[in-house]
């Protein structure tokens, strides 16, 4: 690989045609063992490479196995997939368009009422919980709260309040308050509490800490200290979080009556079970219309508030 005066092979050669490798003006020994250092490490990086390749794939077989996933069976019953969502579809005709849509859409008004109070469920999860979120956040932070007690006692909350997911504290909700929509915006509330409380907590670390440093000498008081020096800080991060979570919160809210819980998906939930042809599919078109609606006024609302706007 070497010549004889210890020149590194044309192979080996920098991108530029007349410049060889700062190794080539090292003596023979020096250029021979880092050479050889350099081959050991990018052969054991290829090895972890192919090492970690092999585990994913390994893992990916072993979690097929476990979900009893069946390439073959999913291969051969994959049309009865498109044959239920065609049976769901209504048959639309042109020249009697317009009565085949009213048709369809039979039950608009109730679903709009059902599909409001998911939005309101998803509306009151949401600020409850940030609101949890907001007041207990500053004690999760390393950088303000001195207690690691308090600190780590919140921060384990907050892995509770998220690690459970929102439909189980609905079954809990409802069988404490017999109260589907209660039940549902309470769920959501506390899952919403340890997501945006771990989001809010590192907001917080992440701060300039020469404001507080400046407000602590002047002799304020730990809240006085928040609210003057963090807050300013804070407040456009947490509302774009926020919005985040109402968006997230409204697609969970429509599968929160499948649990009972209130909400549209309790009717779609019915259609579904009774067969009634075309209501799924009316059902679903509203909910998804609305999700997509929701997330785009949201996104627009974030980027205005992350200064993000477009110049006009």
């Amino acid at each position: 690989m070497f010549h004889d005066k210890g020149r590194v092979d044309e192979d080996v050669r920098a991108p530029g045609k007349n410049t060889l490798p700062a190794i080539n003006n090292l003596p023979d020994g020096q250029s021979h063992a880092l050479l050889a250092a350099y081959q050991a490490a990018s052969a054991l990086r290829r090895r972890r490479i192919w090492l970690g390749f092999i585990v994913a794939i390994a893992c990916f077989a072993l979690s097929l196995h476990i979900a009893d996933v069946r390439p073959y069976v999913l291969w051969t019953h994959i049309g009865n997939f498109g044959g239920y969502v065609g049976r769901m579809l209504p048959v639309l005709r042109l020249d009697h368009l317009f009565p085949d849509i009213a048709a369809w859409f039979w039950g608009f008004k109730r679903w709009v009422a059902l599909l409001g109070d998911t939005l309101l469920i998803a509306y009151f999860g949401t600020v409850a919980g940030a609101i949890g979120a907001f007041l207990l956040c500053f004690t999760a932070s390393a950088n303000l709260m001195p207690s690691w007690v308090l600190r780590e006692t919140v921060r384990r909350l907050f892995e509770f309040c998220r690690s459970v997911p929102d439909l189980v504290f609905a079954m809990i909700f409802l069988v404490a308050f017999k109260s589907g929509p209660m039940a549902g915006g309470l769920a959501l509330a506390v899952h919403t509490i340890g997501a945006l409380g771990k989001l809010f907590a590192e907001v917080v670390e992440n701060i300039d800490m020469k404001p507080v440093e400046g407000t602590t000498a002047t002799g304020a008081s730990w809240i006085e200290t928040v609210r003057f020096a963090v807050l300013p800080q804070v407040l456009q991060s947490f509302a774009s979080y926020t919005l985040l979570r109402f968006e997230i919160n409204v697609r969970s809210a429509t599968v929160m009556a499948f649990v009972g819980a209130g909400g549209i998906s309790q009717e779609l939930l019915t259609a579904i079970r009774t067969y009634r042809t075309g209501d799924p599919s009316a059902i679903l078109l509203l909910m998804i219309g609305t999700v997509f609606l929701i997330d785009m006024i949201s996104e627009q609302l974030r980027h205005r508030l992350a200064g993000m706007e477009k110049e006009p």
